[in-house]
């Protein structure tokens, strides 16, 4: 099929797109590389379009806006939707996503953005929401419940887009049987609300007697979210701090006000609640597709894999884990060294914390059958974080 990658309403080039590997087997012009997947641009050669490191990792890109192969419970959603492999999902909707505005048109096509986009335009999700977190769901039975932003999104955990009162929001469950990320999702929120720091807000929700985090869309329909995982092939990779360093130069660079603060903010996030799970494609920036300037660095967001108890006895807990800090696994206590300036921070904003998350966690208790012991063993980790901040607080001082 011949068709024209756009960006909103902006031409990024017209391909041959095989509908069934996914492939995009020609390149037949490339009209404004500028305005193309951020990811794509240390591929192009303006002098040989069809090469094939170009081709191949505009193919890995589109195929990557689907749903991953480690998806939780991945067999049982493509039993639900009537489908052998998640990749088929974006055919349904011209791969359009609540993340940017990029879509695949075909060429004898005049249908427009206007007409599809998803934040202007509502979509069917019950049936998708009830095949992605219910515990007991039948087969999808309407087609258009697949032509919903569902069909774009990333990660390991069970998920589904909604609309309330015209908001996008996403829900998303735990993995597998454990099902503290929802809860740590809404620690991180309000940690980050008493600091300041600039976050998505996330809310504990319920479906069908399954507990969810709720956040809204934080992307409209004149942004982009751009990880640090597309930006990277612009920066040398040291695997030390120097990668951390290189980032703040690239944000100062682009005129991001306050970038080294910002980030800390989410490095002193994942010291507090111990987030194992910073990888490159849970922070980046946002960029404006309309001119392409940077405009902000993403709100701290996806914080659920944090204070993972491996297991604990009546002296001592045994912690699963490290952080990360870009491409190292590292120490908690390693990373919070690279935060220039702690004395900024208002550590006495979060003394009842512990005692309003072990309240979050005792009101759904019903549902989640969380044991006392545990919930008691979480708060005294998250306490002694806390504490260990502060200690590191008047250090500093």
């Amino acid at each position: 099929m011949k068709c024209i990658l756009m960006n909103k309403n902006k031409e990024v080039l017209s391909a041959e797109y095989n509908e069934t590997s996914k492939f995009f087997d020609y390149i037949y012009e490339v009209k404004d590389i500028n305005y193309s997947p951020y990811i794509l641009r240390n591929f192009y050669d303006e002098n040989d379009i069809n090469n094939a490191s170009f081709r191949t990792n505009l193919s890995e890109w589109f195929k990557g806006r689907g749903i991953p192969a480690w998806r939780d419970k991945l067999d049982l959603l493509l039993y639900r939707l009537n489908i052998i492999a998640p990749y088929e999902l974006l055919d349904k909707a011209f791969g359009l996503s609540l993340s940017d505005q990029y879509w695949l048109k075909p060429e004898d096509s005049n249908i427009s953005y206007d007409d599809i986009n998803f934040f202007d335009n509502d979509f069917d999700y019950a049936e998708f929401m009830e095949a992605s977190l219910s515990n007991n769901s039948r087969t999808i039975t309407k087609d258009n419940s697949l032509k919903t932003p569902n069909n774009t999104t990333d990660g390991m955990l069970k998920k589904a887009w909604i609309i309330e009162n015209g908001t996008r929001y996403l829900l998303k469950g735990g993995y597998k049987n454990e099902i503290l990320q929802p809860f740590n999702e809404v620690l991180a929120s309000e940690i980050c609300q008493r600091l300041g720091f600039n976050h998505v807000e996330y809310q504990i929700d319920t479906y069908k007697d399954i507990v969810v985090s709720k956040c809204p869309c934080f992307i409209t329909k004149d942004t982009e979210l751009i990880t640090y995982n597309q930006i990277k092939n612009d920066m040398k990779r040291h695997d030390s701090i120097e990668d951390y360093e290189e980032y703040i130069k690239k944000l100062e660079s682009h005129n991001i006000k306050n970038a080294r603060e910002k980030i800390e903010n989410m490095f002193i996030l994942d010291f507090i609640i111990m987030n194992e799970d910073r990888h490159l494609n849970n922070f980046g920036i946002i960029r404006d597709v309309n001119t392409l300037e940077w405009l902000d660095v993403a709100p701290i967001f996806d914080n659920g894999q944090s204070l993972n108890i491996e297991y604990y006895d009546e002296e001592e807990l045994h912690i699963l884990g490290n952080g990360r800090l870009f491409y190292e696994i590292k120490p908690f206590d390693e990373i919070i060294k690279v935060v220039k300036d702690l004395k900024r921070i208002d550590i006495n904003k979060l003394d009842d914390i512990v005692e309003w998350f072990d309240d979050l966690l005792h009101q759904y208790q019903y549902l989640t059958k969380i044991s006392d012991n545990r919930i008691e063993k979480i708060c005294i980790l998250l306490n002694r974080q806390i504490n260990k901040l502060k200690e590191l607080i008047l250090k500093d001082n």
